[in-house]
């Protein structure tokens, strides 16, 4: 399709997605707009229906639903994966870390690598003032990260949302543009190649693949994961 009509829908769903996260507050729940756009809950705060365990058919009893939010409750929980694969994509989610917390999201995850980010590109979450690693929240691990830091201190609500297109990928922090990548560019497989993911040969490779929700051994939360998958054409 030609680009100028792609950017220029995908503007006119960001902002349906804007307008809808203002308009109505109710977690879990989609607007008439988000639907008309398209968007799909992938949790409805009742239920852990289209999850299950890294290469497992269930999800382990360390992830607990509370008050409306999937919460890594326990120890043992495990990465877990949606049952279904996407490939073009808006996706957002709100999250809720621990003080001192770790976790991620990671996207087009294949079962082939020992865990999820042998394939799956990872976007960081933790407590950017407590943490201990490095890549903070929000930034593609190793890969790109924003000038700022636009999120919110533990224990609040951080909203992340994240498109991902053959043409364009992109990442927001709580409504604020943090980075732009082209997924197997120059630069994309030159950061790659400098990255500890550079002796992983199925790492950012897969043309499809299941979004991830990490445990990394802390408490976290998360509520309002929708997607909206985009065909190409």
């Amino acid at each position: 399709m030609p680009q100028s009509w792609l950017y220029g829908s995908l503007a006119i769903a960001l902002a349906v997605s804007q307008f809808a996260v203002a308009a109505d507050p109710t977690p879990n729940t989609l607007t008439d707009e988000e639907k008309a756009a398209g968007w799909k809950l992938l949790f409805d705060g009742k239920s852990t229906d289209g999850w299950r365990n890294y290469k497992k058919t269930e999800v382990g009893p360390g992830w607990k639903i509370e008050d409306g939010a999937l919460v890594r409750a326990a120890g043992g929980a495990g990465d877990i994966i949606t049952k279904d694969k996407f490939a073009a994509f808006e996706l957002k989610l709100e999250y809720k870390i621990s003080p001192g917390g770790n976790s991620g999201l990671m996207f087009r995850v294949t079962e082939e690598g020992g865990a999820p980010w042998h394939t799956g590109p990872e976007i960081q979450i933790q407590d950017n003032k407590e943490g201990h690693d490095p890549q903070l929240s929000g930034w593609l691990y190793q890969l790109y990260k924003p000038e700022i830091d636009a999120t919110k201190p533990a224990g609040e609500w951080n909203e992340l949302r994240v498109l991902i297109t053959p043409e364009k990928c992109a990442t927001w922090m709580n409504g604020k543009p943090y980075y732009e990548y082209v997924i197997g560019s120059d630069e994309w497989n030159e950061r790659v190649a400098k990255s500890k993911f550079a002796k992983m040969a199925g790492f950012g490779k897969a043309a499809s693949g299941h979004i991830c929700l990490q445990d990394h051994g802390n408490p976290v939360s998360f509520r309002n994961v929708k997607i909206r998958p985009i065909e190409s054409k």
